[in-house]
């Protein structure tokens, strides 16, 4: 039995906002309470057996998580999930690919009350559906991407990541609500895409960022089938600032592909280098020395970066 007190989305998210400057993915009895919290106010049910599992795949309420060529699972057994986490599986996994040129690895997704590991915390929001554990990846620049990726979509209040060590894996607690809002904020207008010999749904979703449930959905599509010369509309994705950067963002379009290219001007702070920089903002050493005439690494406090990349959004 689940007795803890419901609280409000609203206080839920004042008392955590508190902690984002100490951002880890080492977790913490108040995170898993957070998360649990969340589930209960978002009014989900912690299932029980795997039957209530089916019961809820059967009402729509739990939707599957189909292996493609961004994602794969390994040894997942109940391949389901709420529909914000399998919004935020399609958009991360079209993103990581890109990336880093292979697959996002599911471990697990919902999982019953009699289904969970020994080791489990008893508010443990898998039986939610609303959590999805992750493969950390064995590559560091593949490592250092996804890790920074969650982190800033927890600073966005979106999502609460734990990297656990037994066994090792990326917990991502989804809220669900507030992601899809998140990513909803983020359409700010829309481009005409003609569609291309082997083009699909999620070929166009990598190049631009968008994920295909919003592509089906802004077009009218029923299935991810589409046609050479169908035109699709293409939301464009806005970019959030930091508050010691300002980033404006261009999209341009073509019949073969669509390319954001955005611009930070960025303020040195203690601990900046040119690494931590082009991770940060999806660029590169070379292209950041490049375009501010720098003849080494070293940065002083203070000064002023101009940081240009093709980007697409997490």
């Amino acid at each position: 039995m689940h007795k803890l007190t419901i609280l409000s989305l609203s206080t839920i998210l004042t008392i955590s906002g508190s902690h984002l400057q100490a951002q880890t993915l080492k977790g913490s009895k108040s995170s898993m309470d957070k998360q649990y919290q969340m589930a209960l106010a978002y009014g989900y049910s912690f299932l029980e057996t795997s039957n209530a599992v089916t019961n809820f795949v059967s009402s729509g309420e739990l939707l599957r998580i189909q292996p493609n060529s961004y994602l794969e699972l390994s040894d997942v057994s109940y391949p389901y999930a709420r529909n914000g986490v399998k919004l935020f599986l399609e958009r991360l996994s079209a993103q990581y690919k890109s990336a880093c040129d292979e697959k996002l690895t599911v471990t697990s997704l919902v999982r019953p009350i009699d289904r969970q590991p020994a080791n489990a915390a008893t508010n443990s929001v898998h039986p939610s559906g609303m959590a999805v554990d992750l493969r950390i990846p064995p590559l560091g620049r593949c490592r250092t991407w996804l890790e920074q990726t969650l982190l800033a979509l927890e600073a966005s209040e979106v999502l609460d990541a734990t990297r656990e060590r037994n066994p090792p894996h990326y917990h991502v607690a989804v809220y669900t609500e507030s992601y899809s809002s998140y990513v909803a904020s983020r359409a700010k207008a829309s481009h005409e895409y003609v569609v291309s010999p082997g083009d699909s749904l999620w070929l166009i979703s990598a190049r631009t960022g968008v994920n295909v449930s919003q592509l089906r959905a802004v077009n009218g599509l029923s299935s991810d089938m589409i046609n050479v010369g169908q035109r699709l509309q293409i939301p464009a994705i806005g970019i959030n600032a930091s508050d010691s950067s300002n980033i404006s963002a261009r999209t341009v379009s073509s019949n073969e592909n669509i390319t954001r290219v955005s611009e930070v001007t960025h303020q040195v702070r203690r601990g900046d280098t040119l690494w931590k920089l082009a991770n940060q903002y999806g660029s590169s050493v070379e292209k950041i020395q490049r375009d501010n005439r720098l003849r080494g690494s070293q940065l002083k406090i203070g000064q002023t970066l101009r940081i240009s990349t093709n980007t697409t959004n997490i």
